[in-house]
């Protein structure tokens, strides 16, 4: 490692704590749709997308030009103090957008894990209950309430103590680790049963793709059969769609592509293609419920981050970033099936939903060997999933072909290689 990144590398070993993890030892300078480059001028293809918050890349020209253009009027003001037409502006293009049956109202704040927390806010102030049901390897945000709702213990709920009461775990339906809809619908009816009644549970809240769990993507039939038991204990069902909203899964939500209607839902990462906002969506009558005052935030709805979110969703209709993403998509899946065939022995699964995809390997140790053979050839990759033997592809959808090539490119490489060393290992312990 060159001494500049080294000596970084020291001061924020002094400077800052060893819970906030970091993956890359060297640092970013600058960026531009699908590169990042580092202080020593070394370039990226981004497939991490800061976590899914780039599906419109680094820097969008729109994005640019429409924050650039409100830093010109002003940059706050609290909207709950003094309100701004393009809050309301966004509302209404969410509204319209959402799958959710109409009327529908939004409301906006800066992260994930807030709109998480408001809807469980809005859904208890609805219902009048207190009880919320999530599912095992879902993610839900890093404050008290959401990691509570998160299903996985390492590293987000280790060491922090009791969490809030009221939360139960269902099984997630996944056919490859044994659990069925039928298995996945038992649980949540085991619950009922067994950890608290059906008039005591305000919302059951779900990814319709998992992220951190690893891209599991829920069974259509399973939505229905929830939606069904729903209805029948006057429970809500809510939607976080933090990560795969705004045209990652080849819709604007990925709730589009089913039938079934959620009553709330939750947004944020690239809503605001690199700016902090986030919010919630839905039924009028729901939203309605909390008395004045009961949301909000001191920077909630941020007039600069709202001007970025309007211009991410210009940008989504204006270059038809969701058939991008299912085209894209198309041609990832075809690298990885004929990367399944030259390792079969390592792949196990691939799972995608337009260009939300992962692929499962054997082991922990196989999804890191990759992902530093890619990054040290200039690809960034993330892993996730339960065992944390996942690799999950999150690039700018507007990514440039050539460069989304170059990054497959790469990616066959560090399977080749680690091909190369397992059968190396087996003969030398043969």
């Amino acid at each position: 490692m060159n001494d500049k990144h080294s000596a970084l590398n020291a001061r924020k070993q002094q400077a800052t704590p060893r819970g906030v993890g970091v993956m890359c030892q060297w640092y970013a300078e600058k960026a531009e749709n699908a590169t990042i480059w580092d202080m020593q001028g070394k370039q990226y293809i981004d497939f991490s997308g800061g976590i899914a918050v780039l599906n419109t890349g680094h820097r969008h020209p729109k994005v640019i030009a429409a924050v650039t253009e409100q830093l010109s009027k002003f940059t706050h003001t609290a909207y709950q103090i003094t309100p701004y037409e393009s809050y309301v502006a966004l509302a209404e293009r969410i509204n319209e957008k959402a799958p959710i049956t109409q009327p529908t109202k939004s409301a906006f704040f800066s992260t994930g894990a807030e709109a998480v927390e408001n809807a469980v806010k809005i859904a208890r102030s609805y219902t009048g209950r207190q009880g919320i049901i999530t599912f095992g390897n879902g993610f839900h945000g890093r404050s008290f309430m959401t990691m509570a709702m998160t299903g996985k213990v390492a590293p987000y709920k280790r060491d922090f103590g009791l969490m809030p009461g009221g939360v139960f775990h269902a099984r997630y339906p996944v056919i490859a680790q044994g659990i069925s809809v039928d298995d996945a619908i038992e649980s949540v009816e085991n619950i009922l049963h067994e950890d608290i009644a059906p008039h005591d549970v305000a919302a059951i809240v779900l990814e319709p793709v998992q992220g951190e769990g690893g891209f599991h993507i829920v069974p259509a039939e399973f939505l229905k059969r929830l939606r069904a038991l729903c209805d029948e204990h006057g429970i809500l069902l809510i939607a976080d769609e933090v990560q795969s909203g705004f045209a990652r899964t080849g819709k604007f939500f990925a709730m589009n592509h089913f039938e079934t209607k959620v009553d709330l839902m939750t947004m944020a990462k690239s809503m605001g293609g690199g700016f902090p906002i986030s919010g919630v969506v839905g039924r009028a009558e729901v939203m309605d419920a909390p008395n004045p005052g009961g949301l909000g935030g001191t920077y909630a709805g941020s007039p600069v981050s709202i001007a970025a979110a309007h211009a991410v969703m210009d940008v989504i209709e204006e270059e038809g970033l969701c058939e991008r993403a299912n085209q894209l998509g198309q041609k990832l899946v075809s690298t990885l099936n004929s990367i399944q065939k030259e390792s079969s022995n390592i792949v196990t699964a691939i799972r995608a939903l337009g260009s939300m995809i992962a692929v499962e390997v054997q082991t922990s140790e196989q999804a890191k060997a990759v992902q530093n053979y890619a990054m040290e050839k200039g690809l960034l990759l993330l892993t996730c999933g339960k065992n944390a033997n996942v690799i999950r592809f999150l690039y700018p959808l507007t990514i440039p072909t050539e460069q989304f090539d170059q990054g497959l490119s790469i990616l066959m490489d560090a399977f080749a290689a680690l091909n190369a060393s397992r059968s190396t290992a087996m003969e030398k312990s043969a």
